[in-house]
């Protein structure tokens, strides 16, 4: 089982979101539009989590897609933090 320091999570801030598309083609099985046109993470049960600032936590073998997502957002919304001490890992605020 993975520690702390190796588990993610991530969430979508709706409000930088730009529609482009980029996460979705990266790990659909994480990102996903809605029907206003932004895109949002999905849960294990495949439902969007909707609520603002909602996070989902990143499987294992989708870690390197998420972080590219993330880094490649021409919005800047994707926020892939660390689950041990919530640092950014990609994203807004990351040391890219």
């Amino acid at each position: 089982m993975a520690s702390d320091s190796d588990q993610l999570t991530v969430h979508i801030d709706q409000d930088l979101c730009t529609g482009d598309g980029l996460c979705v083609q990266y790990a659909p099985t994480v990102f996903e539009f809605d029907i206003d046109g932004l895109a949002y993470v999905k849960g294990e049960d495949g439902e969007l989590r909707t609520a603002e600032g909602a996070r989902i936590d990143v499987p294992a073998n989708l870690r390197l897609d998420v972080i590219d997502a993330a880094k490649d957002c021409p919005g800047e919304c994707i926020h892939v933090r660390r689950v041990g001490d919530d640092a950014p890992v990609a994203g807004p605020g990351a040391d890219d």
